[in-house]
């Protein structure tokens, strides 16, 4: 499924969470780097007006459907994908690293966040081998010398898979920056899911999540925050769905 922004299309690569567990398992087996980035209507609508954010996508291999709306504009356009929440690939990425015997690296919002989340997952995962956590300063720019010193600590750290929890756009700019710094390393931006590991966040329960409903429950939670973002969200939509359309008569032939 192919997004248009702008200029540039973006690209769901990736179809279900199977496919992309092994992906990485063979990457990380391999010693080769990756990115990967999960796509929702908040990336949609931040892509439009942020170049270096389309830039930083369009480095990304990887790219998964995070979000209910991207995967029915999908299958709008004629094409079959499954949800793929960021937040709930912390642990079987970690697992995956974990049976290969792979070091990780959490770069976290904050230093307290990204300590506990290791803690409960070296907890919860044996032979869990955690070689670096950090968190960047703020406001944190992506593309400055801290970034640089957190890329070359990384590659000291011998990890192979690091974990991006700083929010988008700069955990995408970070990756795109780590591919070419760090080439053996693979980078996954996971938003959310560090915090939600650590206890800092609350998840929606799974009957809210079942209804495709956890926007809605976030949203209460943190409404100045997130309601106008939905709603910003909510304004591209339409535009989204009619090109979708036009891409299945365009590959139907109809």
């Amino acid at each position: 499924m192919k997004f248009q922004i702008g200029p540039q299309h973006i690209s769901i690569t990736v179809p279900d969470r199977a496919s992309l567990l092994e992906i990485v398992e063979s990457r990380l087996e391999e010693g080769m780097g990756f990115a990967l980035a999960t796509l929702n209507v908040d990336h949609l609508e931040k892509l439009r007006s942020d170049e270096t954010f389309r830039a930083a996508y369009a480095a990304h291999d990887l790219i998964v459907a995070d979000g209910n709306p991207v995967v029915w504009l999908a299958r709008l356009g004629g094409q079959s994908l499954s949800l793929v929440p960021g937040s709930e690939l912390v642990v079987p990425l970690c697992q995956t690293a974990a049976r290969l015997d792979k070091p990780i690296a959490i770069i976290a919002g904050t230093r307290a966040s990204g300590q506990m989340a290791a803690e409960r997952l070296a907890g919860q995962i044996p032979g869990l081998d955690i070689a670096m956590i950090d968190a960047p300063g703020f406001p944190f720019d992506p593309s400055g010398a801290e970034a640089d010193i957190l890329l070359d600590r990384l590659d000291a750290s011998k990890a192979c898979l690091c974990l991006l929890a700083v929010g988008a756009p700069r955990q995408e700019i970070l990756a795109a920056r780590g591919r070419v710094r760090c080439p053996r390393v693979g980078f996954a931006s996971v938003g959310a899911g560090i915090d939600f590991i650590a206890g800092r966040q609350k998840r929606a329960p799974k009957f809210v999540r079942s209804m495709r409903m956890e926007w809605l429950w976030r949203a209460t939670l943190s409404p100045l925050r997130l309601g106008p973002r939905y709603l910003r969200g909510a304004m591209i939509l339409p535009g989204h769905a009619i090109r979708a359309r036009v891409q299945r008569r365009e590959r139907t032939g109809g």
